[in-house]
Formats: C-alpha cells, sequence, structure tokens
C-alpha cells in the first residue's frame, strides 16, 4: 500500500545551494530577501537572484518560497509593500510570513497569493490553525514544541489545511525563533534577522564572589574540579537537595572575545546559554507521512552544499521508503552523521526514547564516520575528475562518491596536480586535484570514510 508522500523542502542560501537541493530530491525550497527575512546575513538572493531562482525552479516543475517572515518594527512598515510589489510580480510559489499586520497588508492587496505562516509565529495548537485557516493562509508551519501526539490531533482536527513540521537543523534554545542572546551580546537582534548564533559559541567558565559592594569579581579556579568536587558532595547526601554550585553566578567567556567576562547565572534547571543539540527526525519520519503531514522541513540557509545535498537525499530516501511502505533504511543515521553537528535529538516531537533504544541508534550511527573533503569541479575529457579540496584526503583512502543518479565507494588509487605530477596527500582547503571517481562524478561531493 502506499500512502501520499509529503513535500521535501530544503532551504536556499543562494541558487548553488538551491539546485542541489532540487538535484539530490527537495519538491521545493525556501528563500528569503535579507531585509524581510530571518536572514539578514549570509544572503544572496537579492531581487536577480530572487528571479532567477523562481524561474529555474519553475523550469524544473519545482516550488519556491519566499520567506518574508521578519517581525518589523515601524520603520520597515514604510518601504514593505513597495518592496514587494517586484517580489509578487515573480510569482513565488507562496510567501512564508509570521506578523499579522503585514499578512494582513498583503492580503489586502494580493489576495491571491497564496501565505504560509511562519514557524516565527509559534502555532502550537489545533485552534491557532484554525484561526489562520480563516484568515485566508493556505499553510501553517507548526512549532517545533509539539510532540507527535499534538501533531496528529492538529491534523485530525484540521484536515482541510496545509500542515508543516520540521524535521532537520538547529534548535532554537529559546521558544522557536524568539531568542534574544544575540541581541544582549553584540546588539543584532534575532528578530530582526540578524541572528549571530550566540547560544553556539566556545564559551569558557570562570567562578565569581561578591565584593565588599555586592558586585561580582572574577576569580580563578578550575571549574572541571570544583565540579567534580561539588558531584561528590552531592551524592554524598542522596542527590536530595538542591546542588551545591546552583546558586553560585559565574562569569562566561566567549573563545573569540578574550577578557570579555559575561555574568551567568545557574538554577535548579541548569543554565541557559548552553547551545541545543541539533534536530534529526529522520527516524520519524514514517510517523509523520502516517499521520498525514503536507510538508517536511530541514532548516540552514547559511549551511554548505554538502549539508542541503546529503539532507535532501537522506529525506528524500526515507520519505520515499515510508510513502511505499518498506522499512526505515539505518543507514541514514550514519550519512547525517557526517555532517557538522552538536549531537543529534528527536526534539520535542519523541518525549521519552528508552536508553536502549537511544543506543542501538548511537552504535550504528559510530559504525560509518565520514567527513566532507571534497567537490568536484569539473570532468575531463578521459573522465577524470578535478576536485576542490575542503578536508584533507589521500591515496589509500576509502571514499563516498555522493552524487544525484546514486552514491558509490571506492579506494583512492591515484591523485594528480594540475601539472600531472603525482601527489600523495591533498593537504586541505585551497588545494585541487586531479582523480579518477570510477562513474558519473559531474557536481558529485566526495566523502572521507573512516574505519
Amino acid at each position: 500500500m502506499t500512502t501520499k508522500a509529503p513535500e521535501l523542502l530544503l532551504p536556499a542560501g543562494n541558487l548553488a545551494k538551491m539546485r542541489a537541493a532540487y538535484d539530490f530530491g527537495a519538491d521545493a525550497v525556501y528563500a528569503g530577501q535579507p531585509r524581510y527575512s530571518l536572514r539578514a546575513r549570509n544572503n544572496e538572493f537579492k531581487l536577480d537572484e530572487l528571479r532567477q531562482g523562481i524561474d529555474e525552479a519553475h523550469a524544473r516543475g519545482k516550488l519556491f518560497f519566499v520567506a518574508s517572515n521578519i517581525l518589523p518594527h515601524n520603520a520597515k512598515l514604510k518601504t514593505y509593500m513597495a518592496d514587494m510589489e517586484p517580489v509578487i510580480a515573480m510569482k513565488p510559489d507562496a510567501l512564508i510570513m509570521a506578523d499579522p499586520g503585514l499578512i494582513m497588508m498583503v492580503r489586502e492587496k494580493w489576495p491571491e497569493v497564496p501565505i504560509h505562516l511562519s514557524v516565527q509565529a509559534n502555532t502550537t495548537n489545533l485552534m491557532g490553525v484554525k484561526f489562520w485557516q480563516k484568515m485566508g493562509l493556505t499553510r501553517v508551519i507548526l512549532s517545533r514544541e509539539l510532540s507527535l501526539d499534538e501533531i496528529a490531533e492538529i491534523r485530525q482536527a484540521c484536515p482541510d489545511m496545509e500542515l508543516e513540521v520540521f524535521v532537520h537543523g538547529a534548535l532554537c534554545i529559546a521558544y522557536s525563533g524568539r531568542c534574544l542572546l544575540s541581541g544582549y551580546f553584540n546588539h543584532r537582534d534575532p528578530n530582526q534577522g540578524t541572528c549571530t548564533n550566540a547560544c553556539r559559541w566556545d564559551y569558557k567558565m570562570h567562578d565569581t564572589r561578591d565584593d565588599d559592594a555586592g558586585d561580582v569579581q572574577r576569580i580563578q579556579f578550575d571549574f572541571g574540579q570544583a565540579m567534580d568536587e561539588a558531584n561528590r558532595n552531592f551524592a554524598a547526601c542522596g542527590g536530595a537537595e538542591r546542588h551545591p554550585l546552583a546558586d553560585r553566578t559565574y562569569l562566561i567567556e566567549e573563545g573569540s572575545r578574550p577578557g570579555e567576562l559575561m555574568p551567568i547565572i545557574e538554577d535548579e534547571h541548569g543554565t541557559y546559554i548552553m547551545n541545543s543539540k541539533d534536530l534529526r527526525a529522520i527516524e520519524q519520519v514514517e510517523k509523520l507521512v502516517k499521520i498525514g503531514v503536507d510538508s517536511l522541513k530541514i532548516e540552514g540557509r547559511t549551511k554548505s552544499v554538502y549539508y542541503v545535498s546529503r539532507t535532501a537525499q537522506a529525506y528524500r530516501k526515507a520519505i520515499d521508503d515510508a510513502a511505499a511502505g518498506r522499512p526505515f533504511d539505518l543507514s541514514l543515521l550514519a550519512d547525517l552523521d557526517g555532517l557538522a553537528n552538536r549531537g543529534y535529538t528527536p526534539g520535542f516531537l519523541e518525549r521519552h526514547q528508552t536508553q536502549d533504544y537511544q543506543n542501538y541508534l548511537t552504535g550504528h550511527s559510530q559504525a560509518k564516520k565520514s567527513q566532507y573533503v571534497g567537490e568536484v569541479l569539473e570532468i575531463a575529457a578521459d573522465g577524470r575528475a578535478l576536485v576542490d579540496v575542503k578536508n584533507r584526503f589521500a591515496v589509500g583512502d576509502r571514499i563516498e562518491i555522493v552524487h544525484r543518479a546514486g552514491n558509490r565507494t571506492l579506494t583512492i588509487t591515484a591523485l594528480h596536480k594540475d601539472d600531472g605530477s603525482p601527489l600523495d596527500v591533498a593537504a586541505g582547503n585551497g588545494i585541487r586535484v586531479w582523480m579518477d571517481l570510477g562513474g558519473p562524478a559531474d557536481g558529485a561531493l566526495i566523502v572521507r570514510l573512516f574505519d
């Protein structure tokens, strides 16, 4: 029995990433104007790029959504409608929006344009979905804070509304999209599109003590040693009392800003500026397909072409297998482990996972460790590939060729420089080498496999 497959929606930070997303299985992509989406930085989609992207998508029979999901202050209201006029003329397949005022303005002037409610609007219940449906929106991107059961309940109560769910990417450490850390630390407001991902910086801890005036003063100490000692004391009292270090004020120091110390306080639940694990819900795809979710979304407009390609390929297979009733392919877990990540979690989708299940997943993922090491730039007449090296690899290494026509593995037998001279090691980023990849390799990505 075949079930309807949901749309696979990938991020597009630029045209190259858009093309990679489509090549590796995406049905749709989303991109945004720097001024009105939540990616003002590292965003190459100016008007010309948006026009080209939409035209290319439609020529391929694909969908292209434009994110316009900022929560604007008054100054941006004055320019919004005029700036949107040329975008609407390009005929994107939908706008992704969050602000009720902007939604009202667009609905009044362009009622024919489909609008998807952004996750930034934090829709967490079925009545919220029904409200936005009455307002004429065609899709709601549900909050990341919902469980599978809650999503299923919304699906049952709102059968005629498109529902979209995030399945992979970074998780906010505040309620989805509402983090204030970046604005607090360096005056770049996440809710205006300029998030610097302050929650994911490299922090070091420093102890403090109060001076006579009640101000905190830094003192030198070994935090790990102090924590070990505190844990021993905590265990000795049976763990029933409050943690001895819980009421202290600490100073944190970010790795690239030595000497800039910021206060942090821990309560009984822990501290709040440590980054979340990344969302990976590929093993929940089957349940989401059975629930009837319309679109599965991957986060990461600032991520690499490799990230877009690998996630598109993995989730495409997971969706197709689930729709066809085939069992989940466990090797997809290992494929995604090869991406840069901060550890994975299914987020709020699965409230409880047993320790055995977690160990099972971890054990399988660790069986295939990998690293992205290169991208094919061109193919010579003799079939050899010119590879732009991203990370070190060498003759004798086992590699995987990630290609839209299918992946394959091989062992490197030879590398050559541009002048034809042999090379034993491609030392790292900035080097280009020629190599035989034993088959179709145009636009391929090279992944080194570790035993």
